[in-house]
Formats: C-alpha cells, sequence, structure tokens
C-alpha cells in the first residue's frame, strides 16, 4: 500500500505541533498495521518526535504487548471503545512518549460481526496526565479505503489533542 501525496504536508503539521511542545508520538495499531508509524517515519526527521508503534493485530499481541485485559477482550471483542482506549494506555505505559494513538477496526473484506460491519474502527488516544479517550469511525469503501482513512483520522486526531494541549 503507498500512501497518498497529501499525508505528507499532514504529517509534517504534526510533527511541528508535536515539537513545539516537547512531544513525543507512540502508535498502537490492530488494522492498519502499521501504517500510522510507516506514515509517520516516511517523513525525514520523524526520530525528533516518534517514539515508537507497536502492531498488536491478534488479541493476544493486545493483552501481551500493551497489557489490554483479556477480560475486556472478551467482554467487549477487539473492536471495542474499551480496548480502543486500553490500547491507547498501554502504549503510552510502554513508552517514552506524551501522546498515544490506537486502532483497532474491521477493515475487511471479511470479519463483519452483528453491530460491527466492515468500516467499523476505534480510534483510541492517551496523553501522559490527561485525557483518554476514543472516537468511532463508520468508514466506507474496500479494505485499502478504510485504512487509508483511518491513518488520515488519526493524524487528524494526534494534531488536534497536540494542538489542544499547547
Amino acid at each position: 500500500m503507498t500512501f497518498p501525496d497529501d499525508l505528507e504536508p499532514q504529517v509534517n503539521t504534526l510533527a511541528a505541533a508535536l515539537r513545539a511542545r516537547g512531544w513525543r508520538l507512540t502508535t498502537a495499531e490492530s488494522c492498519t498495521g502499521g501504517l500510522i508509524a510507516a506514515a509517520c517515519t516516511a517523513v525525514a526527521g520523524s526520530s525528533d518526535w516518534f517514539e515508537r508503534g507497536f502492531v498488536t493485530y491478534s488479541n493476544e499481541a493486545k493483552v501481551e504487548t500493551l497489557g489490554v485485559p483479556a477480560a475486556l477482550v472478551a467482554a467487549h471483542g477487539a473492536v471495542s471503545e474499551q480496548v480502543a482506549r486500553a490500547m491507547a494506555a498501554g502504549a503510552l505505559a510502554h513508552a517514552r512518549a506524551e501522546l498515544a494513538l490506537a486502532v483497532t477496526g474491521i477493515a475487511g473484506p471479511g470479519g463483519a460481526v452483528p453491530g460491527k460491519p466492515v468500516g467499523t474502527v476505534w480510534l483510541g488516544w492517551a496523553v501522559r496526565d490527561g485525557a483518554v479517550g476514543a472516537e468511532l469511525l463508520q468508514l466506507d469503501g474496500d479494505r485499502a479505503a478504510v485504512r487509508t482513512v483511518t491513518v488520515e483520522r488519526a493524524l487528524q486526531r494526534a494534531l488536534a489533542l497536540a494542538e489542544a494541549s499547547a
């Protein structure tokens, strides 16, 4: 998968906002498989503000790597607000960063379950000594489109959080 050329300006804007605050970003990705981290690190100088990325595609990886409680996954499913929030909090706990983004979703073409159609994505975030939150995205399109839009929305959320904390 290649990224749209228009992501570079968005990443540069995010980089400037993070640098201005002395912040570093970490990611915890499931359905995007590291694409947010790849978009960030495609920009030269990203080591100034991108700390690390976790690709936790399986439920076991979410539990073992990020410390997401297995009972939370069992009760709500991997694609849920609760798990997205726990992924973000877990990434922050395991990184030297001030901001964490997490995504978990159903990119398709399969994987849909009742109440969670293809295109259901939870975007979670955590700010050190600050807010932990999540947002439900209901996205249209094929697998590539869902993943691309998820990356774009995650970068937008990170920028909003960095700017709000100025």
